[in-house]
This record gives structure tokens, C-alpha cells and sequence, in this order.
């Protein structure tokens, strides 16, 4: 199954899930639920920490909820912050080629793809109900291998991790984490959307 964020973010081929982590995670659980779905790959916009680049597209396995407190140290949790949907067990994470098909990342060159879904390396994908727009907190995420900033993502993970399901991400950059993100996310959604659609359907076969 393949789900979206909705309202601004829908998709023909995807079921909406709601915007930030309480609507998703409730209706995504909703939704486990009843129809019980094999895998979930989650498809939305994120923001970059500063090395991804606006419209590239990421697939990602790995999200974290960290909130910028917790660097400045300012904030602690009782409660994990980081999550991979490995499916029901601690193996090897699935690849989104293996939940939704087997075409080749190169046979598709409308979308800028990410070096590291090439190399198979991990992005892990910061979520939170809040938009960073301070340029300076951007090291800290990123020396820890977080790149990319998504509202949803990490409820996503979860639920999948709950119910057992494999899940993963797919995102494209529609902004930097600065002082003009919203803006500059209204600007490039509308491009941002049709690629996305265009790289997801094409790495489904369809």
C-alpha cells in the first residue's frame, strides 16, 4: 500500500493519511487495521538540512523524532527517537525496489535521484509537527546522517513497526530548513508533486 499526507499531497495510486504525526498515526492505524496491507511506502515533500537539493528525490527506511531542544540540550526523552520499519523482524531493512517492484532507478532521469539511494547508503528523515527554519541547527542533524524534514514520516514508521508491516519512505525536496521554507516550499510544490508522481510511478512499473 501506498500512502500520502493528503490535501495538498495526494496522489491517484496513494491513501491519504493525514497531515503530521497524530493524524497519520491514527489513521494510518485505522487503515492497518481493516485492510491489513502487505507493505507501506509512504510518498510526501520533505525539507533539506542543506546537502539535499530542491526537487531530489530520496527513498529512505529510517526516521527520528528529534526535536531542536535536544540538541542545544535543552530537552530530553524517555522514549526512543529513532525507528526503522524492518518489517517483524531485526534483519535486513526492506528496499523500496523490493516492495514495489524491480525497475532500475536509472531507467527514470525526470527526477534528480539522491547519491545515496544509489549507493544504498541511508538518509534518515527528521519528523516533527514544527518546520525548522533556522540555518544554524542544520549541523546537528545532519553529522547525524539526517538530511531531509517531513511531518509525517516517523508515525508512519511506527505503525508499520507495530503491525509488523516493511515500510519505507519516498520524498522530494521542496525547500531548504530556512527562513524562507514556506514560501519557498508554495513556489516549488506544484513541480514538486508531478515529479514525484512521475518517479513513483515509474518505480512501480506503472
Amino acid at each position: 500500500m501506498i500512502v500520502c499526507a493528503g490535501k495538498s499531497e495526494q496522489f491517484d495510486f496513494a491513501q491519504p493519511v493525514g497531515i503530521g504525526m497524530i493524524e497519520s498515526a491514527i489513521n494510518l492505524s485505522r487503515i492497518c487495521e481493516i485492510k491489513k496491507p502487505d507493505y507501506i511506502v509512504f510518498v510526501g515533500t520533505a525539507g533539506s538540512y542543506g546537502e539535499k537539493e530542491i526537487f531530489e528525490i530520496v527513498e529512505s527506511r529510517t526516521a527520528a523524532n528529534i526535536e531542536q531542544a535536544f540538541f542545544t540540550e535543552d530537552a530530553y526523552t524517555p522514549i526512543d527517537n529513532m525507528v526503522s520499519a524492518y518489517g517483524g523482524t531485526e534483519g535486513d531493512a526492506p528496499s523500496v525496489a523490493s516492495l514495489l517492484s524491480q525497475s532500475s532507478l536509472t531507467s527514470f532521469k525526470g527526477a534528480h535521484v539522491s547519491r545515496e539511494t544509489l549507493e544504498n547508503r541511508e538518509t534518515i528523515v527528521n519528523t516533527s509537527n514544527y518546520i525548522t527554519t533556522n540555518k544554524e541547527i542544520w549541523k546537528y542533524y545532519t553529522a547525524q546522517s539526517i538530511h531531509l524534514e517531513n511531518m509525517e514520516f516517523f508515525a508512519v514508521l511506527k505503525v508499520a513497526q507495530m503491525y509488523g508491516i516493511p515500510a519505507a519512505g519516498i520524498f522530494i525536496v521542496t525547500n531548504y530548513c530556512d527562513e524562507s521554507a514556506h514560501e519557498d516550499f508554495l513556489k516549488n510544490h506544484k513541480e514538486a508533486m508531478q515529479r514525484l508522481d512521475l518517479y513513483v510511478k515509474a518505480r512501480a512499473g506503472k
